[in-house]
């Protein structure tokens, strides 16, 4: 075994996931049970309802940004791995509720590593965000300093100033992942692309923006893929990687392909405005995940689209 990588085929080893009921949360949580027989332990405000939950891990219901929940719902517990991809994407400005956004964000990660057993963790993977990037040019590459515009992202860069703080001073082997737009199956209907689907599947007239945004997408497998590379490759602790595609997309031009894939729908472009503040071009460098973590999408847009479709046409 190269000396930059750690066995991960031990079905002894313990993982937690904190939002391991949500979209990108449940995904990491199937993988690692079916796939890898870890002892999981997923920790969300929320139970899944019975037909999502999975078989073997132990579902706790609880808030990060309450100290007291570690030691009445997890007690003594040790994790060798813990995949941090808790919060939601909200962004709320700071005096409409935006400090509730930013405790879900960074006070939550706080309490997280403070309660971790240090002796026995290995990889502690940070889920954040390419709102991290603000308004800098694209492609967004990791050395580009950050902008934040909103309390999402101040918290999500909070975050990793902190954790990379920690590795510097106390070698905490935490790596963060900097997300672009993860899609596929199991996502919110409140989310772009679903909203999309849902239209056209219904041939229904539906607004959107002029469609002018350039963005990223990378299909949930290879953002899976990528999350559990980080957990095993040693080499990515200290890190902050782009999870992207490296490909730019216009936001119209994905659009016009789910049509075309479906066969229906009929948008009306310049309906809603854009954001303020919002990034035009958005999408990543990525060449530092090819390097350190020998990763790099498999699925296409157009393959993980028809994938989307399909497994919304049935759950709709």
């Amino acid at each position: 075994m190269d000396s930059n990588t750690r066995d991960l085929d031990n079905n002894t080893e313990r993982l937690l996931v904190i939002g391991g009921t949500g979209f990108i949360g449940r995904h990491i949580v199937k993988h690692a049970n079916n796939n890898l027989g870890w002892k999981v332990t997923s920790v969300s405000l929320t139970l899944p309802t019975l037909e999502k939950r999975i078989s073997n891990v132990q579902y706790v219901v609880g808030d990060i940004t309450n100290r007291s929940m570690f030691k009445t719902e997890l007690n003594s517990s040790s994790f060798e791995y813990v995949v941090n991809c808790g919060g939601y994407i909200d962004h709320t400005l700071y005096f409409d509720g935006g400090r509730n956004v930013l405790d879900t964000h960074f006070t939550g990660v706080l309490n997280l590593v403070e309660y971790l057993d240090r002796d026995v963790l290995r990889s502690f993977v940070n889920i954040g965000s390419s709102d991290e990037y603000g308004n800098s040019p694209a492609p967004q590459v990791e050395t580009q300093r950050e902008f934040p515009i909103s309390p999402y992202s101040m918290g999500k860069v909070a975050s990793s100033y902190f954790l990379q703080m920690l590795h510097r001073t106390e070698n905490f082997p935490v790596t963060i992942l900097r997300l672009f737009l993860t899609y596929g199956s199991g996502q919110n209907s409140d989310r772009f692309l679903p909203q999309i689907i849902l239209g056209c599947l219904k041939n229904q007239t539906f607004p959107t923006t002029k469609g002018n945004q350039i963005r990223d997408f990378c299909y949930i497998e290879d953002t899976v893929a990528a999350i559990f590379s980080t957990l095993s490759c040693e080499a990515a602790n200290g890190q902050t990687i782009n999870i992207a595609s490296g490909r730019p997309v216009l936001i119209r031009h994905v659009i016009e392909t789910i049509q075309h894939i479906i066969s229906g729908g009929d948008p009306i472009y310049d309906a809603i405005p854009y954001r303020t503040n919002e990034n035009m071009n958005l999408y990543a460098n990525v060449e530092q995940a090819k390097e350190i973590l020998d990763w790099e999408v498999k699925i296409s847009m157009e393959v993980g689209l028809k994938r989307t479709i399909d497994w919304i046409s049935r759950h709709q």
